[in-house]
């Protein structure tokens, strides 16, 4: 049962609302009927939806509790991961899901509907259109990291409100060495697997970033 499950969400997360279960628990069907569709997630990772979409999602909770009325953007978000779980998560919390692709917009756009999620604004848009700013960006496995940053690095807010400063909450699996040499940017990595047991995280990261 495990990882195709949500009880793998409620292992990790058991202060669930039951409004939040019940979202948690309706996704993999959404996902499920709107992936016959327009393929958002491999077929070969469906299968492990709650482990490997869901909760890979949700390991950035784990790095930091966002505040209230905070700004979150999501950039290249595909089918709305890790915006969606997060949003879920963080119900006071603002997020602002990007891609340049709309039929995933599409996706995101009736899974917020029907899940019912009021703190997110999804768009199919250019980053380098946007202009608001954010207090955190996160993105999963998008580009390398300095193409990454420099695509970004104009929407950080300047003012800090949470208990880490903003910054980019990244993300990535593999050796990242080659990616991360910067002179003038803060970073540090979290293995997922310090969180999560399942094997799958082992290669697993999350980088956080901040000028």
């Amino acid at each position: 049962m495990g990882d195709s499950s949500i009880e793998i969400i409620k292992k990790y997360f058991p202060e669930l609302t039951p409004k939040q279960a019940l979202q948690f628990e309706k996704l993999q069907p959404l996902y499920a009927l709107w992936n016959e569709r327009i393929n958002v997630i491999s077929r070969k990772d469906f299968e492990h939806f709650y482990e490997r979409h869901v909760l890979h999602s949700l390991s950035i909770a784990k790095l930091i509790s966002v505040s209230p009325e905070s700004e979150i953007l999501d950039f290249g978000t595909g089918g709305g991961f890790p915006g969606i779980p997060l949003a879920i998560l963080f119900p006071e919390v603002n997020f602002h899901l990007v891609d340049s692709i709309g039929k995933k917009i599409q996706v995101v756009n009736e899974v917020v509907k029907e899940l019912d999620i009021e703190n997110i604004f999804a768009e199919k848009t250019r980053v380098e259109d946007l202009k608001s700013e954010y207090d955190f960006i996160t993105c999963r496995g998008v580009a390398e990291i300095p193409r990454l940053l420099n695509w970004t690095k104009h929407l950080l807010k300047k003012e800090n409100n949470n208990s880490l400063k903003n910054g980019w909450l990244l993300l990535k699996g593999g050796d990242l060495k080659e990616e991360l040499k910067f002179n003038n940017i803060f970073y540090q990595f979290n293995s997922i697997s310090d969180f999560f047991e399942e094997d799958y995280f082992k290669e697993k990261k999350i980088v956080y970033l901040r000028k």
